[in-house]
């Protein structure tokens, strides 16, 4: 027997059998555990408020920011004397100790000035001595004369009783007479003479050559003289680089400053580096001299350096301005003021790398710790809704 007819047969049968509807099967979702939301509604505000409490708790103690640059002093190196420049011993950027040569003007000028006010020097001291000697020629005069005037006053005197008995004629008494006169001219002369030579020395016949005001004089004017030969050499006043040096060159005339100023370089003072940087007058409720603070130099971004607030500028940047704001006007807009704030690096740094202007960010520790109470207020103060303002009709 085939299997084709059974499968048939079994068909056929499979017809006269009733039919059975399909049943569909539908899966219910299952039910939510409203725990785990209620746990969820009742830890996040806890979290919030936790993490907005230590937020605030640490928060405001750090004030920073990053408009600090290095500053360095800058001295402008001029000229003392005039003269043609003989000599130039730096380059640009060169590193210089304090005392080190910049450049020369020629001496000669000066040293030929000194050695002539050295001669009046030794001028000043052969007048004194002249006028020394002028003064005991002239105590020796009116020694003579006051000795003369003596003798014709008594001459006069034997005259004039001669002539009272009559023994003696008016001729020889008028010749003594006229002698007397003659003597008490050349004796007041003499005095005269001896007081010019004695106001001539000072007062004092003793004075000492080197303490008379003619030497004084004429030694101020050579140590004047001296001082313009020193001083056409010119030195480093200060540790430092130099620059601008391409506006010297050897032949050049410079002047006087006291005539024309004129900047021949500048230097760049390593030693006194300080960082300046401009505070939100927000950040500075809790600064003082003398906090900690940290120093990145955006050059070396991976090397903090140590510092502390060394002063703190008696305004705002604005109000040191060349033309200073006037808020008295009607669109007046508020902006938060900087003031400028001096941080000196501790941390042993060699300068001489760093340059001025350097951008830097600047974080200072005002050890200013906030409490609890502090932070209700201030979320009160966040929620707080604005109250309407009143309607104008």
């Amino acid at each position: 027997m085939s299997a084709e007819p059974v499968a048939r047969e079994t068909a056929e049968s499979s017809k006269d059998l009733p039919r059975v509807p399909q049943l569909t099967v539908v899966e219910t979702p299952p039910k939510k555990k409203r725990g785990g939301r209620f746990l969820l509604m009742l830890a996040l505000p806890v979290v919030l408020a936790v993490g907005g409490g230590y937020l605030w708790l640490t928060g405001g103690r750090y004030a920073s920011t990053d408009n600090a640059y290095l500053e360095q002093n800058r001295v402008t190196i001029t000229a003392d004397q005039s003269g043609r420049i003989v000599e130039v011993a730096v380059g640009e950027n060169d590193r210089v100790k304090k005392g080190d040569l910049l450049f020369r003007i020629d001496p000669e000028p000066y040293k030929l000035a000194l050695r002539q006010a050295e001669a009046a020097v030794a001028v000043a001291k052969l007048q004194v001595e002249q006028l020394r000697s002028s003064y005991q020629q002239a105590l020796a005069e009116q020694q003579s004369g006051e000795d003369s005037l003596a003798y014709r006053q008594k001459t006069f005197q034997r005259q004039k009783d001669l002539l009272a008995r009559g023994v003696t004629s008016n001729a020889d008494f008028d010749t003594a007479q006229n002698n007397l006169r003659l003597a008490e001219q050349v004796a007041a002369q003499a005095r005269e003479k001896t007081s010019g030579a004695l106001t001539a020395l000072g007062g004092d016949p003793n004075i000492p050559t080197e303490q008379h005001p003619t030497v004084m004089q004429a030694k101020v004017a050579e140590e004047t003289a001296a001082l313009a030969l020193k001083q056409t050499s010119v030195y480093a006043p200060s540790d430092g680089i130099v620059s601008q040096t391409d506006r010297l060159r050897i032949g050049q005339y410079v002047t006087n400053p006291a005539m024309a100023p004129t900047a021949l370089m500048s230097l760049v003072e390593t030693s006194t580096s300080y960082v300046a940087a401009n505070f939100k007058e927000t950040d500075l409720t809790h600064m003082k001299l003398g906090q900690s603070a940290t120093v990145t130099f955006d050059t070396y971004p991976d090397r903090p350096f140590a510092a502390h607030v060394e002063s703190i500028d008696a305004g705002t940047g604005s109000a040191f301005s060349l033309l200073p704001a006037q808020n008295a006007s009607g669109n007046w807009v508020k902006v938060v003021q900087r003031v400028p704030v001096r941080l000196r690096i501790d941390d042993p740094v060699d300068f001489s790398t760093l340059r001025t202007g350097l951008s830097a960010t600047v974080e200072v520790d005002t050890e200013y710790k906030r409490t609890l109470p502090g932070f209700g207020h201030a979320v009160a103060a966040s929620t707080q809704v604005p109250a309407e303002a009143p309607a104008t009709h």
